[in-house]
């Protein structure tokens, strides 16, 4: 499992609910799970990513060293898995999470690997 930046970009500008947790990818690299969702690779409007159920854009990358995740443009609150917290804080190499930019909240590792397998390998049919 890696950990990974997440952010919803479909309704939104830069400002959309953001996340930093774990997720798994497919043997393939081309699918990455998140949350209960799965993301293909995409180039959309403002996203890099698609969620294959609903369609929506996303931006995923990884954590940056700096700790500037959200565009230079966007706000709100990031919301950290506690699981990954020490991790990610080694990553930026800070002591302490700063309130005003997350909340740490407990992320349940989901990975829909079947249900999106069958449900890619019926579309495909």
């Amino acid at each position: 499992m890696d950990i990974r930046y997440i952010e919803l970009k479909t309704g939104y500008c830069d400002n959309g609910p953001a996340w930093i947790g774990n997720v798994k990818e497919s043997k393939s690299g081309k699918t990455i799970y998140f949350n209960d969702h799965a993301f293909q690779k995409y180039h959309g409007i403002s996203g890099n990513y698609i969620d294959v159920e609903s369609g929506e854009e996303y931006w995923i990358s990884c954590v940056k060293k700096n700790g500037e995740d959200r565009h230079w443009a966007g706000n709100g609150k990031i919301t950290i898995d506690r699981k990954v917290v020490d991790a990610y804080l080694a990553i930026v190499q800070a002591d302490k999470l700063d309130d005003a930019r997350y909340i740490a909240a407990d992320i349940e590792d989901v990975f829909p690997v079947e249900r999106i397998s069958a449900l890619l390998n019926q579309s495909n049919r």
